[in-house]
């Protein structure tokens, strides 16, 4: 199977961009769990343990999923990130989660679309959108997997 990964800050293109790559592509759309995970909950503030639950999420779908090619609006780095920004530690099973089932490539969305605020959105702050991007980037780079940056053109 060949797996696709469109991670990115908040509000930077990843849902647009997974829904044309999978239908242009024939191939499987793997929609963001948190963002329906936090519209069924009504509150964007997440615990700990409801992130787990998230990432727990994730990891099933990579398990399960057997189609080619597949395209993943966010994955587990992207958790992963989020776990440490908000709670300052990730757990163990990620790390070794995103060991077990890396992606082929990614797509990394850079933030300069304007922000449009939504209920399941955190912070339009450049700055913070900007620090996001740079960790998912080395993040993508530690585990040496190739990658694509993706910028809005005009």
């Amino acid at each position: 199977m060949y797996k696709i990964g469109i991670i990115g800050p908040e509000s930077s293109g990843k849902s647009t961009l997974a829904r044309y790559l999978a239908k242009r592509y024939q191939g499987t759309l793997v929609p963001e769990y948190a963002r329906s995970f936090i519209e069924q909950k009504g509150s964007k503030e997440v615990t700990w343990d409801e992130l787990c639950l998230i990432a727990r999420h994730q990891i099933d779908v990579l398990s399960s999923l057997t189609s080619n090619p597949c395209f993943f609006d966010t994955d587990l780095i992207v958790t992963k990130v989020w776990f440490d920004y908000a709670f300052g530690r990730v757990p163990e099973w990620l790390n070794e989660a995103i060991l077990r089932y890396p992606m082929d490539v990614y797509l990394l969305t850079y933030p300069d679309l304007p922000w449009i605020p939504d209920p399941a959105r955190y912070n339009g702050s450049d700055a913070i959108r900007l620090e996001l991007f740079q960790r998912y980037e080395a993040e993508i780079q530690a585990l040496n997997i190739p990658y694509y940056i993706i910028r809005h053109t005009t």
